[in-house]
């Protein structure tokens, strides 16, 4: 693999040592390596024909499809940047995206063009549709009166080639700058430890936009392998392509290992091919993962990290999944630093290292670690509170709480208020923002509360304003019309006075604490 340095090179270098391997595979159809390497040049010069140049941003709105590994790749192949937008979202948020971004194209799904018709755009100039329509140019038609071959544009080792947005503390997301470096630490430690190989039928399953999407199936092509795309996460034909195309390497969250344990289908599928089933994002319980372990009868490793870190940092390997047995007591933790990372456990209030066993945020230095968040340095200096060093490395505050012991991290709790349901990162501030501008509420907090489904839900408290009675059907629909749905309330509950601390800032520990009380609550 020492050949492939950036992106760009994963098609070009399997397009020359194995054209005919298939790479792809997408509701019954096959793209080998030299397809995709020539779609992607097609990409490449249809986007130069655009005015797209070197580090310009153009960016992709659609669920799971090849299109999307075309563009990932042909947009490398310019050293421009590859923006995915959440297709979950509401069109405010996609537009704040994709303006923020300062994208010049746009690759859009057909199904999502209302949203985009609901969209007031500043810097997108050409909008290609995935999909037959008459009113905008089409996918197919965009490239094939492009040229096939390879511009050969130089990219840099810490260019930015990828731009994921996470939900941000304020209310906004903030785009996380990735660069081929970040990869390629990534890239190496992953293969070894997710068990990939040229051999590999990977399964892509997870949402492209996020880093447990794009990057597992860039994992999957970076080896060589084959990947087997899921549009979105129907579990019926999920088991169908895992026996019929004889998957080897997965990756799925915890609530879609939940929810596999019940559908009968998963029952009569064989799962013999499968090697190894990578797991995170969220909490697990034991009794899923022992389960999930019986059925499928394959190694089962856990990833931690986020979308700054390139993905996972830290993994508990096979060999620690015990269920039941001596080692049962780690399935709780998010195992052991890989590659070059390192870890500290810091006191948030004094900067202060921490002990064994003592619980603090959660700080991490490695090469995978993002080179900014784009145009917001305040938000840049505040994760990296000791700076970057010359190598481009430095210490990033992951806002996770938790403690190490024996060279195992477990994690505690999370030190910002962020809500992790079914695997979405959810941002209080975002939801109470909505809220607060609700005529009939005078204050309201939102918090994450246990749901047997999706480890937990969203929670809003509120404060009704004087001589009001809001309809708690009413408040959740106000938010569903202005927010993603998995980010509204599921439910709504009343206090007369939301508890805060003399600064003012809300207690939401105190808030919490009735709801978890004899859960244990767990993060991955």
């Amino acid at each position: 693999m020492s050949t492939i340095a950036s992106l760009a090179d994963i098609t070009r270098v399997h397009a020359e040592n194995q054209p005919d391997k298939v790479a792809m595979v997408f509701e019954g159809r096959e793209w080998t390596y030299a397809e995709l390497d020539r779609e992607s040049n097609q990409v490449a010069n249809a986007l130069v024909a655009a005015g797209v140049g070197p580090q310009d941003r153009v960016a992709h709105l659609d669920k799971n499809g090849p299109e999307y590994f075309s563009y990932l790749f042909g947009a490398s192949k310019i050293n421009a940047v590859g923006v995915a937008v959440n297709w979950r979202l509401a069109a405010p948020e996609m537009e704040y995206i994709l303006n923020h971004s300062g994208a010049k194209v746009l690759l859009i799904g057909e199904e999502f063009l209302g949203h985009y018709e609901q969209m007031n755009l500043e810097t997108v100039s050409t909008v290609v549709v995935v999909g037959n329509v008459d009113a905008h140019l089409d996918y197919a038609t965009w490239i094939s009166s492009a040229d096939d071959n390879d511009p050969n544009v130089d990219v840099g080792w810490t260019d930015t080639s990828y731009q994921l947005y996470t939900s941000g503390t304020t209310g906004l997301p903030k785009g996380v700058e990735l660069t081929n470096r970040n990869f390629f630490e990534m890239l190496p430690a992953a293969s070894a430890e997710w068990y990939f190989d040229t051999d590999s039928v990977n399964l892509v399953a997870m949402p492209l936009f996020h880093i447990a999407g794009s990057g597992w199936g860039v994992v999957g092509l970076y080896n060589g392998g084959t990947n087997v795309l899921l549009r979105e996460a129907d579990l019926v034909e999920l088991l169908r392509l895992i026996e019929a195309y004889e998957i080897t390497n997965a990756l799925l969250v915890p609530a879609i290992l939940q929810f596999l344990l019940i559908t009968p289908e998963a029952q009569e599928t064989n799962f013999s091919s499968l090697r190894c089933m990578v797991y995170g994002a969220s909490p697990i319980t034991e009794e899923v993962l022992a389960g999930s372990m019986s059925l499928m009868g394959c190694k089962f490793v856990q990833a931690y990290g986020l979308t700054e870190t390139t993905g996972g940092v830290t993994i508990l390997r096979a060999d620690d999944h015990d269920p039941g047995g001596p080692k049962s007591h780690l399935l709780r933790s998010a195992g052991q630093v890989w590659g070059d990372v390192e870890l500290r456990i810091v006191d948030p209030e004094t900067g202060d290292d921490l002990g064994d066993s003592e619980v603090g945020e959660i700080w991490v230095k490695t090469i995978q670690n993002l080179k900014s968040y784009w145009n917001d340095p305040a938000a840049t200096d505040e994760a990296y509170p000791e700076g970057i060093d010359e190598d481009g490395r430095g210490w990033f505050r992951t806002g996770d709480a938790g403690y190490t012991e024996q060279g195992f991290l477990f994690i505690h709790d999370r030190v910002k208020d962020m809500i992790i349901s079914g695997g979405e990162n959810i941002y209080p501030a975002e939801v109470e923002n909505v809220l607060m501008a609700h005529p009939e509420i005078a204050d309201v907090a939102v918090i994450g509360v246990p749901d047997e489904k999706w480890g937990e839900t969203v929670k809003a408290v509120i404060t009704p304003a004087a001589e009001s009675d809001p309809d708690e059907v009413a408040l959740i629909e106000y938010c569903r019309e202005r927010l993603a749905h998995y980010k509204c309330p599921t439910s709504v509950d009343r206090l007369g006075l939301i508890p805060r601390n003399p600064a003012g800032k809300i207690l939401k520990t105190e808030l919490r604490k009735p709801y978890w009380e004899g859960q244990e609550r767990a993060v991955n």
